[in-house]
């Protein structure tokens, strides 16, 4: 094969890890379409099989009706260089596998689609990636709700969780959904559950995490944008005031100039700077200190920036609270 061009060349000499395809048998026998990206400390040679296991972040895209694709990932690469092997499940709802994978995921947030990242993170442990106690949930928007989910649910299936604009209340997520959905609302009706029955609505507020914080035992950072107009700021708010209410550690990043994510090149740095401490105090990678990724950002801590070291005296020298 000869390269006709390189679209990225600036980084075409970096030690980048390679992603491998996987397909990950479920307790129900479907085909988990996965990706695995191991970090060059314990895979030297980048062929998909570690010489020795490393912390693992399972990576949870969003929609749910979204899938993860194979090729460069920033994320990931982020990750597998500060010793985290990464996993991206395509688990049940995702597109991309034909109607009956799709809609095996109706009804089943919190369930079986739950259930997927579950059985990808022991097939993990299973092959010797990782170990039992050394694997974080992450990801954005549905991703973010499965990191609620991991750590309600399943309390101890992970070590922490970072969760980004996830809902944390799937009746008050129905409530708020935007006018430019609203031809979207049977759909989420048909898929997530129907509030205005009453089996509906009690299938809701069961697979809702605000429902179980409560059990909330690990480490959890969540970050948020004010102006989100899909899963909307009191999303996060009204996990974080369960949470305080009842003693149990959460730190709380609030952007007030964002949606739906972190689009703006600043506050994305900024985020993902403290996540790179969390999730090293939490896993022990590699920590790049903060220095001044914060420039520019309109990053707030809301609560909780005692639990990530160093992220208060940070933010004291920027003069923010």
């Amino acid at each position: 094969m000869t390269d006709l061009f390189i679209t990225q060349p600036e980084v075409n000499n970096l030690p980048l890890s390679t992603m491998h395809g996987v397909v990950i048998p479920s307790r129900d026998n479907l085909d988990l379409v996965s990706y695995l990206s191991l970090p060059l400390v314990s895979d030297p040679n980048q062929d998909g099989k570690p010489e020795q296991s490393s912390p693992l972040v399972l990576l949870v895209h969003g929609g749910p009706w979204a899938r993860d694709e194979f090729g460069f990932n920033s994320l990931a690469q982020w990750l597998t260089n500060r010793g985290y092997s990464v996993l991206q499940v395509n688990f049940r709802a995702s597109t991309g596998f034909g109607k009956t994978f799709l809609n095996a995921g109706n009804k089943e947030w919190a369930g079986a689609m739950h259930n997927n990242l579950i059985d990808a993170k022991e097939w993990a442990v299973a092959q010797g990636i990782t170990t039992d106690d050394q694997v974080a949930i992450m990801g954005g928007s549905y991703g973010g709700y499965a990191t609620l989910t991991g750590l309600t649910f399943t309390p101890e299936a992970f070590a922490c969780g970072v969760d980004i604009v996830g809902p944390s209340n799937l009746v008050t997520l129905l409530d708020s959904i935007p006018p430019y959905w609203e031809s979207f609302r049977q759909q989420f009706y048909e898929s997530v559950g129907n509030p205005t029955t009453e089996e509906g609505l009690a299938l809701l507020k069961a697979r809702s995490p605000i429902t179980h914080v409560d059990k909330i035992v690990k480490p959890l950072l969540i970050g948020q944008g004010a102006n989100d107009p899909r899963v909307k700021q009191a999303e996060s708010d009204q996990i974080v005031d369960a949470m305080k209410s009842r003693d149990i550690p959460v730190t709380y990043v609030l952007y007030p100039d964002e949606g739906h994510g972190f689009n703006k090149p600043e506050n994305n740095l900024s985020f993902f700077a403290v996540a790179e401490v969390f999730l090293g105090s939490c896993l022990g990678g590699r920590i790049e200190p903060i220095g001044d990724d914060f420039s520019d950002s309109s990053i707030e801590i809301i609560h909780g920036g005692e639990f990530i070291p160093g992220l208060d005296e940070h933010m004291a020298t920027l003069g923010n609270n």
